[in-house]
Formats: structure tokens, sequence, C-alpha cells
């Protein structure tokens, strides 16, 4: 997998889980374990794309 096609399937990953994190919080009852899982992996994809993309 190319660099450039590993950056964007990490860019879609991590605008997937921002859905994912807007749709737990807007249950009835949040859970706040799912909640911390999701912000945990968004930050490692967040984390490797700057890695991934010279500046």
């Amino acid at each position: 997998m190319s660099l450039e096609a590993r950056s964007a399937s990490l860019s879609q990953r991590h605008a997937s889980i921002d859905r994912e994190l807007e749709a737990e919080a807007h249950r009835p009852q949040p859970d706040p374990a799912v909640i911390a899982k999701l912000k945990r992996e968004k930050l490692r994809i967040k984390d490797e794309l700057k890695r991934l993309r010279p500046h």
C-alpha cells in the first residue's frame, strides 16, 4: 500500500470515528468506555497521519 493510499485510508477511518463518537454521544445513555476507546483510536490514527505526512 502506498503512503498516499495509507494516508487516505487513515483519514477515512478518522472521519468514521468522528461519526461514531457523535452517534454515541447522542444516545440516551452514552457508554463512557466506548467513547474512551474511540477517542484513543482516533488519537492513534492522528499520530500515525502526522508521521506519514511530511511537513
